[in-house]
């Protein structure tokens, strides 16, 4: 239970949390959304991961990061976002993606 406080402690791992709402993302594609290095996020997706917060399945030459949705604080967490007007544009722009990466799968 400590490593999933502290992995929510944090407000880059809240976002990191909105931005996997809808949608797998890659590091990459995470890092590019916040103004901080690559091994900064990367430290960042460990403790979530520690926390069992999130997954990486590595795919090629990228690990792709999910929300694991059975952990009971995920459910919590994805209420209070409804609730954090702070939460709902990074949910809305996951859910953006989300339906982007579906239209681009359905294409090839």
């Amino acid at each position: 239970m400590q490593r999933v406080f502290q992995a929510l402690s944090s407000t880059a791992r809240r976002k990191i949390l909105a931005y996997l709402a809808h949608s797998e993302l890659t590091a990459g594609e995470i890092a590019s959304r916040f103004e901080m290095s690559k091994p900064s996020i990367s430290q960042h997706l460990s403790i979530l991961e520690a926390a069992g917060l999130i997954a990486g399945e590595k795919r090629g030459q990228f690990i792709h990061y999910r929300l694991v949705s059975e952990n009971l604080t995920n459910t919590l967490n994805e209420f209070v976002q409804q609730v954090c007007p702070v939460s709902r544009p990074l949910k809305r722009e996951s859910a953006t993606l989300a339906d982007a990466k579906r239209r681009e799968t359905a294409t090839e």
